[in-house]
């Protein structure tokens, strides 16, 4: 194994399995397995990138540290040159959150300072420039994020975020260095490592940008960001000869099929909207849900009578209702009932035959795949950016599509169905 990752959920490790699989155009990725937790025996030895998928996001800070270096303990025995640890692209945290406390011990555990940070992905309008974190053309803390339920982000100037989770100053290469080229930026990086800082915000604001900052790290033991950050590390291995260059493929998978939705973003309310208009479409009543009036087996029974017409069973919800559900009941409680509630839902559907799962939301697709302990997962083709086909080990395999709340374009759902069967 060549490139190692740890990502802080499962939604974000589909992500950057996608763009490891796929690589640059014309050179193809390297052969990417993603890993539902810290496997407990040793890699096939054809695996050239493995992603370690935990749900370490919005969990104590202490226990995200602990689990992400036995993971880092485990790609090193499987002989990883490099190391990724990836957040997501909207630098989902709080003052007291996770990726400044992850990031600065994978560092120390690998003798390193000078670490890129970089959450940019163009392809998805995350766009990283004096520092500042934009979605599209909208500062984060103005894009929605502000409002997420469980880490909402109310400061786009992500040195500052950042700043509040770390011991060492958070350094800074501005986007006039990064397009100096791969030379400027790794000098630059060295500089701030000299200067004892650990973590290095970078610019980027296009790919171009990615693949030049992924060159100056190609030699670099650990490098932090969101999927967009390994553009370029695939093509670091195989310039080097290290690996031959591949094609993401699986098997396509048909059978009957369900669609999960617990995200509560913009992006996701929106594809609901537009696929209830054509397809069956279930509310969930979350107050319902919470006082014991709304059980799985009400999920299942419509999910289940209406194979074959794309179901969708949701709890997405506006920011107002969302404020409203958690002051009543809590907002840890309300996360904790609507991930067991879809956890087991996604258990009895596939124990009745359910071979395609479509998942929106990163708690909500952490909660599923964690039930369902699938394993590891083949990555296949792109669905949509930072989307890809997953195909789950075994005879009787099961095709997954798991999505970040806000991925996808407005028609995701059916056209992951549809991808998922091949189509």
């Amino acid at each position: 194994m060549l490139l190692g990752v740890i990502a802080d959920d499962f939604t974000g490790a589909s992500d950057i399995a996608n763009t490891i699989a796929k690589g640059l155009p014309g050179q193809g990725g390297l052969r990417t397995v993603q890993y539902l937790g810290i496997p407990s025996g040793a890699a096939d030895p054809a695996v050239e990138a493995g992603i370690i998928a935990l749900k370490s996001r919005s969990i104590d800070a202490g226990l995200a540290v602990r689990q992400s270096l036995e993971a880092l303990r485990w790609l090193l025995d499987q002989g990883c040159e490099q190391i990724v640890f990836k957040y997501c692209s909207t630098f989902d945290s709080t003052p007291t959150g996770n990726i400044g406390p992850v990031a600065e011990a994978l560092a120390e555990a690998l003798g390193v300072k000078g670490v890129v940070a970089c959450p940019a992905f163009p392809g998805a309008g995350r766009t990283v420039y004096q520092g500042h974190l934009f979605v599209k053309d909208r500062l984060l803390n103005e894009s929605g994020l502000q409002n997420h339920p469980l880490n909402p982000m109310t400061d786009a100037d992500i040195r500052r975020w950042l700043q509040l989770q770390t011991v060492s100053d958070v350094g800074h290469v501005d986007i006039t260095t990064v397009h100096d080229g791969a030379a400027a930026i790794e000098a630059a990086l060295r500089r701030n490592g000299e200067a004892n800082r650990v973590l290095v915000i970078v610019d980027a604001i296009t790919d171009d940008d990615l693949v030049a900052i992924g060159r100056a790290a190609a030699l670099h033991r650990l490098v932090t960001g969101g999927s967009g950050i390994a553009l370029g590390l695939a093509a670091n291995f195989i310039e080097r000869g290290l690996a031959h260059g591949t094609v993401a493929g699986t098997l396509p998978v048909d059978g009957p099929e369900a669609i999960l939705a617990g995200s509560c973003s913009g992006a996701t309310r929106e594809q609901v909207e537009i696929h209830r208009r054509n397809h069956p479409t279930l509310a969930i009543d979350v107050t319902g849900v919470m006082e014991g009036r709304v059980a799985t087996s009400d999920l299942t029974s419509f999910l289940l009578a209406n194979q074959g017409r794309a179901p969708l069973a949701y709890s997405s919800s506006t920011p107002d209702e969302v404020q409203a559900i958690q002051a009543r009941f809590g907002r840890e409680k309300v996360a904790a009932t609507l991930d067991s509630l879809f956890a087991e839902t996604a258990r009895e559907l596939v124990s009745a035959g359910v071979r395609r799962l479509v998942v929106a939301g990163g708690e909500t697709s952490g909660a599923v795949v964690s039930a369902l302990n699938l394993g590891a997962l083949a990555i296949g083709p792109e669905i949509d950016p930072g989307v890809p086909v997953l195909l789950s080990e075994g005879s009787d395999p099961l095709a997954l599509a798991l999505k970040s709340g806000n991925f996808g374009a407005p028609d995701f759902f059916t056209k992951a169905l549809e991808r998922l069967a091949g189509r």
